[in-house]
């Protein structure tokens, strides 16, 4: 059964970073394109961030475009997303997904396995 699970979410201050991990089980994580979503308070569910499998393509949307950093680290069978320079609006839950769709230059395709999420709150 492939679960993945979300950590390091907290409360930052405006400017400020936080280091989110998605680590797996049931499945070698590099079999998976990896996406990051997040629910702000009052909006939909957006996509934020994804990696493919293999060369490991990246998507930012244009909102954490420059600020935010996708990477894998296939020893801990994880993936982080580096999170700098937050700002009040990226408060949210954010949410690791999974899917073994290819997804490359967008996070369109179907996801198929989901964390619980972990809550981040910029705030000063």
């Amino acid at each position: 059964q492939v679960q993945v699970v979300e950590s390091g979410g907290g409360l930052a201050q405006p400017g400020g970073s936080l280091r989110l991990s998605c680590a797996a089980s049931g499945v070698t994580l590099d079999y998976l394109a990896i996406g990051w979503f997040r629910q702000s308070p009052g909006k939909e569910r957006e996509g934020v961030s994804s990696i493919s499998q293999g060369n490991g393509f990246t998507y930012y949307a244009d909102s954490v475009k420059g600020r935010f950093i996708i990477s894998r680290d296939n020893a801990k069978n994880g993936v982080t997303l580096q999170m700098n320079n937050l700002k009040p609006e990226d408060t949210g839950v954010y949410y690791c997904a999974g899917t073994e769709s290819i997804a490359i230059g967008n996070m369109g395709v179907p996801w198929t396995y989901w964390g619980q999420g972990t809550q981040v709150i910029v705030s000063s």
